[in-house]
């Protein structure tokens, strides 16, 4: 009688993400939210969690370019995606991002707790932005946000999702309008 190999696991999968340009091959629990996966398994733990129900924003990525609520995401779903943190906005050498100067330069955080899902998502909002998507105060007379500095006003609906319980919301806003001029 030859031995048999044990039955594959049904309960993990094997994903490949490119983190922070890095592509890394893990086994995830099919459970596992993105959130934990970045937190446990690789350690990274910028992205925090806050609600874990998608309210408050500070766990936000980036995923294939667009921000999302990596604590709604299933890690399993995500196979083959690319995903950027907080910890992968500076370039390589360790040149901040331009939204992390303005952060820095416009005093734009207090604890900081949710600073990473603040930036993520600014990132994310300009790239919107900067392709045209309005938000719910753009008119429908205004002309493409590309090439526009933002107002205030839509850089705070933009940002409606990520809450800040110390209240650095108009440091925050002054950070991403130096950013988007």
């Amino acid at each position: 009688m030859q031995p048999t190999s044990p039955p594959p696991d049904p309960y993990h999968s094997e994903i490949v993400l490119r983190v922070n340009g890095t592509p890394r091959t893990l086994t995830v629990d099919h459970r596992a939210t993105l959130l934990d996966v970045l937190r446990e398994a690789l350690d990274l733990t910028g992205a925090k969690k806050g609600c874990d129900h998608g309210q408050c924003g500070s766990c936000t990525v980036l995923v294939d370019g667009r921000r999302a609520n990596a604590c709604l995401m299933l890690a399993v779903a995500q196979d083959g995606c690319d995903v950027t943190t907080v910890e992968g906005l500076a370039d390589a050498d360790g040149t901040l991002h331009p939204l992390q100067r303005a952060f820095l330069d416009r005093d734009a955080f207090q604890c900081g707790y949710c600073t990473p899902g603040q930036l993520c998502s600014a990132v994310g909002m300009l790239a919107e932005a900067a392709a045209g998507h309005p938000s719910a105060v753009t008119g429908d007379d205004a002309p493409p946000t590309q090439d526009a500095a933002l107002s205030r006003e839509e850089i705070r609906e933009r940002l409606s999702g990520n809450l800040c319980r110390c209240g650095a919301y108009p440091h925050i806003v002054q950070a991403v309008e130096d950013v988007s001029r």
